[in-house]
């Protein structure tokens, strides 16, 4: 699993965001931010996270979910990815 969040974290810091409708710019760009922020404290820190940052991830998810269906071309990609991101690490606090 560290293995795969590793290469999927790598690809992601080496995109630019894409573009997105404007409606769901400024949530999609925090929750850009969020999500990368808790998945390098993950991976530089090698620790598990905390019941808030899990919180905070679980409904980062959501929201991610919710917009996925608005996106199109390199933003599903993108965003599709950090929503990977987020459940790798989801499962992998599930399970310890």
């Amino acid at each position: 699993m560290a293995d795969k969040l590793t290469t999927l974290w790598q690809t992601h810091q080496q995109e630019a965001l894409p573009e997105v409708p404007v409606t769901c710019k400024g949530e999609l760009w925090v929750l850009d931010e969020v999500i990368g922020g808790c998945v390098a404290y993950y991976l530089e820190d090698g620790r598990a996270l905390d019941s808030r940052r899990l919180g905070i991830l679980r409904d980062c998810r959501a929201d991610l979910d919710r917009l996925l269906p608005e996106l199109e071309g390199p933003a599903i990609d993108y965003f599709s990815r950090l929503e990977a991101l987020a459940q790798l690490i989801l499962h992998a606090s599930d399970a310890a």
